[in-house]
């Protein structure tokens, strides 16, 4: 189902100066999408961004983005100047790697402590990590880093997954592609696509799955995935996964504890050469998913709305794209091809969509790396 052809508020083309510690932008005037079943807003909050990668909501208002170059800013209000966050530790920006994802812990009015994931340079070659740290705002720093995860280092430069999720029990889940090699999403003995859990100090939660195994790693939570940029709970606890099929195949999965998700064995995709992967779509013992794309939209962010600014939409999935420039807002309730219903919402804004998240308020914002912003979704 489409929304119809948009029609834009006059805006001002966006004018930007880099200063130094900062980016400055004059920002475009909203745009009003006019579409049944309503009409929506979607209006700049941040500009002059290289290669935005995640967005972050702190307490007061503020928001933080990291970029995949190896830059976290600070912006006190939307529209505010942004300042750069010094002591980030060196970051592999090459290939698909850099500075990834971002995730505030529930108690960072208390402890100052952010979470985020990065290529850490290893040798010639790198891999994905998750590390703490405590936000100094008035320093404009980030002090006592913890590294809790570092993969061993490969010098492939895709698939570094770096999803971070804070689940409702305090663990916390990491996502890893297949780096390339994806035989090994199905070797329990690697961490190659895998979704990854630890406990806030970084070790292995006592439920974890595989725990006590002499044949696999014990913080693996699920695996048999190919590359997840996307991921969320949804009201009721769950996590879900996005993740990239190859040509073909992207999928929507609720995750189970160790399920295994099926990458390469099964697909719904196709190599990039137009050859089978695997031995078909389905096999024993292997999850399906609850929805797909075929051809591919290279799924990026991924948010469960919960319905406070969008009653229409609660429960709803909104997963960027990476390659058709849109937002795909998916009704569970509803079948369509692939699985779920969907509506897209596609706008000059939604170039490249790398990150999507519910704001604290429950608007929707989003990082559009091709226009290097970030922008927000309110009714109009």
């Amino acid at each position: 189902m489409s929304l119809g052809n948009p029609v834009f508020a006059p805006r001002r083309r966006q004018v930007l100066a880099c200063l130094a510690g900062g980016v400055v932008a004059a920002l475009a005037a909203p745009a009003v999408l006019r579409a049944a079943p309503a009409p929506l807003r979607i209006e700049p909050v941040a500009a002059g961004l290289a290669e935005p990668w995640a967005i972050g909501f702190l307490p007061d208002g503020g928001f933080l983005i990291t970029e995949r170059d190896g830059r976290l800013r600070h912006f006190a209000a939307p529209g505010a100047e942004g300042r750069a966050v010094e002591g980030l530790p060196q970051v592999a920006a090459r290939g698909q790697g850099g500075l990834l994802d971002l995730c505030i812990p529930r108690d960072f009015a208390q402890t100052a402590e952010i979470l985020f994931s990065y290529a850490a340079p290893q040798g010639a070659g790198a891999g994905t990590a998750l590390a703490a740290a405590r936000l100094d705002l008035p320093a404009g720093r980030l002090a006592d880093l913890r590294v809790l995860f570092q993969m061993p280092g490969s010098r492939a430069g895709q698939h570094f997954g770096g999803r971070i999720a804070e689940l409702p029990d305090g663990t916390l889940a990491l996502t890893i592609g297949d780096r390339g090699q994806r035989d090994l999403a199905q070797d329990l003995t690697r961490h190659n696509g895998k979704l990854l859990r630890f406990t806030r100090a970084g070790g292995i939660p006592p439920d974890a799955p595989f725990a006590g195994r002499d044949d696999a790693l014990a913080e693996i939570h699920s695996y048999g995935h190919r590359n997840p940029q996307g991921m969320a709970l949804d009201a009721e606890g769950a996590l879900w996964l996005s993740e990239h099929g190859a040509r073909g195949g992207d999928e929507v999965n609720r995750i189970r504890p160790g399920a295994n998700y099926g990458w390469p064995a099964i697909t719904w995709g196709r190599d990039y050469s137009g050859a089978k992967i695997g031995t078909g779509t389905k096999a024993p013992g292997m999850e399906q998913p609850a929805h797909y794309w075929d051809p591919s939209i290279a799924p990026s962010g991924h948010a469960v709305c919960s319905g406070r600014m969008f009653p229409d939409w609660a429960g709803h999935h909104l997963i960027g794209s990476l390659k058709s420039d849109h937002i795909a807002r998916l009704d569970p309730a509803a079948p369509g091809p692939g699985g779920w219903a969907q509506t897209r919402i596609a706008t000059p804004e939604t170039a490249r969509v790398r990150d999507l998240r519910e704001a604290p308020d429950g608007a929707i914002w989003f990082l559009s790396v091709g226009q290097g912003a970030a922008f927000r979704i309110t009714p109009g």
